[in-house]
């Protein structure tokens, strides 16, 4: 039929006259009228027409064996099945003759438009139909029938695993023809996807069965295949690498989504293969067709470039040498050129900084505003990956400031601060290039920069008081994150030049603590006032602590949470860089499965089972010769003391402790457990800890005021402390976390430098701003 005929169908008919249509007793040869009514059915259901009623006239063209008419009135009855319950039931008869039928593709048809309508009468009657299909002597039936069983199980799980149908679908990973194969394996790894109890793992006899077959199956076979052979678990290192060996072939496919796929069975491979030159090996046949994937169309290049950026985090060795294809085209879109810079930036080293660097440049001068903020980025980030070369970062950041572009300057103050806490004392002559900018700075995170810079070089900025005045005739109306940078440069100014800061820390304070509504603001604010008006030596050692250098280690990717995204390549997952389970409702996260052949490092964090919850084996700690991904010697994290069990825990006496407040000497007592005792001023006896519980899970007793503490320690208001208190001591040294409950108590008694800490400390009694820095000076 021309096309022409065809775009007539699309016109609004009347059910009336088609139903008449369909009810003709005219002699239609070769049913002729029939095709074109149907034909004008299904067309008005596509336009959104409702069709429903003409459902028992379109069920009574089953019985006519003709497959163009068959297959209409299967699509009409997928469409509107769900909606008519009580009449579906009408087409069982139909279904199940067309089940019998001598043509296989009718056979596949009625089983496939079964489990497409989810009433419960249907899938009663699909169960026998289907489990002889699944035996059928045609491959086309059988590996409809291994779908039609996971659409079974979405509806209906208790009725699959209950018949068997299971089991029937695992023995069709033995069948002779690939496509069935093939279907067969995308069911089950369907089915394991959504079950709880139902876990899909392959020997390695049905796994190299599987890879045998990959030629013979469509590029999609190939994708289901390739994404069931994560299930896998190899029992020693050669399994590993003969399968590896045999999946490299599939790289040199056309079709990305095979390429991708291959990708990520290999790099799951190779954790289970300990000889390195092997694994490099693998990582040179993984550079080539990634690069391939650039040449696609733009949507494929940024899937493609989104998995490339976790591949060369975990296996630097891919694509070391490649920089130059990932430099920016001037027709990419930007979503591309933004994921470009972003590979770009992972892949720069000492042998190409100069070519990359020199590109970045280039892109700072576009006119894509966000395009530009990323480029003058990685030139800071640059800077602080390879030292050698900062000098020249400095160079090409200072001359982007110079063109006075708005949000270039911007940019370049941002990462110049890092810059000078990567090195301190050797760029501080370019502070008086970026005062000069100060009148350009709209953005908070580029004022709270500026402002960092001033603060921390107060006493080498002659006019630092002014330019921090300036920034402070706004301060209420500043965001939290400026008025936190506010805050702090304000007190840094005061620390190093008293006399120029002392009139703005009053001022400062006044409105962080009274007029801020912002807690972080408002907290700061009343530590820093406790600290100046209390110890101003503490507040130096404090504020003016010498600050850790900073590293470009934060801008990787844990490796863990990286293994984890690894095994979901090729999918959602690898794009937005998560876990599917936070935004997929019902997805699973994948672990590394344990074995023997597993490296040590991954197999503290190893599972039973991809889809089970990993083994927690002890923190890892890195070995003393192992490098991170850009070759750098890892450190080695210090270890926490192990925090005392509740048996291990001594009980001091109150009666032991000094009642002025000075030093005090404490007792441990021989009981477990001892009473709490009545405090001098506490105000209240009490409750014996109970013996099954920890001191500080033990109940609350009350102090002062009725003020109840839950924490197993005495509550007794501004007077002694009231009772035996349980202090957790190590062997080593005092507990690290009873820090924390020592706070509680201080501010919960006032003896922490004024007022409670669960409501706000009560201003000094000064007036005006002269009183507060007359204490704060003193």
């Amino acid at each position: 039929m021309s096309a022409n005929t065809d775009a007539k169908l699309f016109q609004r008919n009347k059910v009336q006259e088609l139903r008449a249509d369909l009810l003709s007793d005219k002699k239609d040869k070769g049913w002729v009228r029939k095709k074109t009514t149907l034909k004008k059915i299904i067309a008005n259901a596509t336009m959104g027409n409702d069709m429903s009623g003409l459902f028992n006239e379109v069920v009574d063209c089953m019985s006519i064996q003709v497959l163009e008419i068959k297959k209409m009135v299967y699509l009409y009855l997928v469409n509107y099945g769900r909606s008519k319950p009580e009449q579906v039931a009408n087409a069982i008869p139909g279904f199940l003759s067309d089940c019998n039928d001598r043509n296989p593709l009718i056979r596949g048809l009625a089983i496939r438009t079964m489990s497409y309508i989810p009433v419960p009468t249907i899938l009663s009657a699909l169960l026998d139909p289907l489990r002889h299909s699944l035996k059928d002597s045609d491959p086309y039936v059988r590996k409809t029938a291994a779908i039609c069983v996971a659409k079974l199980y979405m509806h209906d799980k208790r009725t699959v695993e209950k018949h068997g149908l299971i089991s029937s679908l695992r023995d069709l990973l033995a069948d002779t023809n690939s496509t069935v194969v093939a279907n067969a394996v995308a069911a089950l790894t369907e089915i394991s996807e959504r079950s709880d109890n139902i876990q899909l793992k392959l020997n390695l006899t049905i796994a190299s069965k599987l890879v045998s077959a990959l030629p013979d199956c469509s590029e999609w076979g190939q994708t289901y295949i390739l994404e069931s052979l994560m299930f896998f678990v190899p029992a020693d290192y050669a399994d590993a690498e003969i399968l590896a060996e045999r999946i490299a072939v599939r790289l040199q496919h056309a079709n990305s989504a095979v390429v991708l796929t291959s990708t990520k069975v290999i790099l799951y491979l190779m954790n289970y293969i300990a000889s390195a030159e092997f694994k490099e090996g693998l990582c040179k046949k993984l550079s080539g067709p990634l690069v391939t994937l650039l040449s696609s169309g733009p949507e494929v290049q940024y899937v493609a470039l989104r998995n490339i950026l976790l591949v060369i985090q975990r296996r630097p060795i891919v694509l070391q040498n490649e920089v130059k294809v990932f430099f920016c085209k001037y027709n990419d879109p930007i979503y591309v050129k933004m994921a470009k810079l972003e590979i770009i930036y992972r892949l720069a080293n000492e042998k190409n900084v100069e070519q990359v660097l020199a590109e970045l440049r280039e892109y700072a001068t576009e006119v894509d505003v966000d395009f530009v903020r990323k480029s003058v980025r990685s030139i800071g980030r640059l800077a602080l990956k390879i030292t050698s070369f900062a000098d020249r970062c400095v160079e090409v950041l200072l001359s982007l400031i110079s063109t006075k572009v708005n949000y270039v300057v911007q940019e370049a103050i941002v990462v110049i601060k890092d810059i000078f806490r990567k090195y301190p004392n050797q760029y501080e002559s370019v502070i008086a290039t970026l005062c000069e900018n100060l009148d350009s700075l709209d953005e908070p995170e580029a004022r709270a920069a500026m402002i960092w810079i001033i603060g921390q070089y107060a006493d080498r900025i002659e006019n630092s008081d002014e330019l921090l005045e300036d920034f402070l005739f706004s301060f209420l109306e500043e965001p939290a994150e400026v008025q936190l940078a506010l805050l702090t440069a304000t007190v840094k100014l005061f620390l190093k030049r008293p006399s120029a800061g002392g009139e703005l820390v009053p001022k400062v304070l006044k409105w962080a603590t009274e007029d801020v509504e912002n807690p972080d603001v408002r907290d700061r604010g009343f530590m820093y006032w406790r600290l100046l008006s209390t110890d101003p030596a503490a507040a130096r050692d404090i504020v003016l602590v010498e600050k850790p250098a900073i590293s470009t280690e934060t801008d990787r990717m844990d490796r863990q949470v990286l293994d984890q995204l690894l095994l979901h390549g090729a999918s959602l997952a690898s794009i937005f860089h998560r876990q599917p389970q936070t935004f997929i409702r019902g997805a699973k996260a994948r672990h590394l499965p344990d074995s023997n052949a597993l490296d040590e490092v991954a197999r503290r964090t190893a599972s039973v089972h991809l889809h089970s919850k990993p083994i927690q084996r002890g923190a890892y700690v890195p070995a003393a010769n192992e490098k991170n991904t850009d070759g750098e010697k890892k450190a080695v994290p210090p270890a926490l003391p192990s925090r005392p069990s509740a048996n291990s825990i001594p009980q001091y006496n109150g009666a032991d402790m000094d009642t002025n407040g000075g030093t005090a000497t404490i007792t441990a007592s021989s009981s477990k457990y001892s009473n709490f005792s009545t405090g001098t001023d506490g105000g209240g006896v009490g409750e014996p800890l109970s013996p099954s519980l920890s001191p500080v899970e033990s109940g609350a007793f009350s102090g002062s005021g009725n003020a109840k503490y839950d924490a197993g320690r005495a509550g007794g208001g501004n007077g002694t402390a009231g009772g035996t208190m349980a202090v957790p001591v190590d062997d080593d040294g005092p507990d690290p976390y009873s820090m924390l409950a020592d706070l509680e108590q201080d501010y919960a008694s006032g003896s922490g430098g004024g007022g409670a800490y669960r409501t706000d400390p009560p201003l000094p009694k000064r007036s005006g701003l002269s009183g507060w820095k007359d204490d704060l000076l003193g």
